[in-house]
C-alpha cells in the first residue's frame, strides 16, 4: 500500500485512474502527460506505473507525481469522455474529474 501521509511539502498524495468504458480515445491525456497516460492498441487510454508499465486492469491507479500534477489536472479537465479521475490516496475522495466535489 502506498504512503497515505501528506508529502514533505504538505501536499496530499494523489492517484489517478481512467474509466475505459467512457474513454473516447482522443489521446488528449497522453499529449498533456505522456509520463502518466498512454493509448494502447485498443485505442483507449490507460495509466502507467512509475516504471512506465501500462496498467490495463480495470480500475488500476497510479500515483500522480507532484511535478506532473498540473498536466494530469489539465488532462482531466480537457478529457472529452470525462473518464479521468484524480483522488486523494488518504480517503479516496475525487478532487479532479467528473465526480469531484
Amino acid at each position: 500500500m502506498q504512503d497515505e501521509a501528506p508529502t514533505s511539502d504538505g501536499a496530499q498524495a494523489l492517484e489517478v485512474w481512467i474509466d475505459q468504458d467512457l474513454c473516447t480515445g482522443d489521446g488528449i491525456c497522453a499529449q498533456y502527460a505522456p509520463e502518466v497516460f498512454e493509448l494502447d492498441i485498443d485505442g483507449l487510454a490507460y495509466v502507467k506505473s512509475a516504471d512506465d508499465e501500462l496498467l490495463q486492469s480495470v480500475g488500476a491507479t497510479t500515483p500522480v507525481p507532484l511535478p506532473l500534477l498540473q498536466d494530469v489536472v489539465d488532462s482531466a479537465k480537457e478529457c472529452p469522455g470525462d473518464c479521468i479521475h484524480v483522488r486523494r490516496v488518504s480517503d479516496s475522495v475525487e478532487v479532479y474529474g467528473p465526480a469531484a466535489e
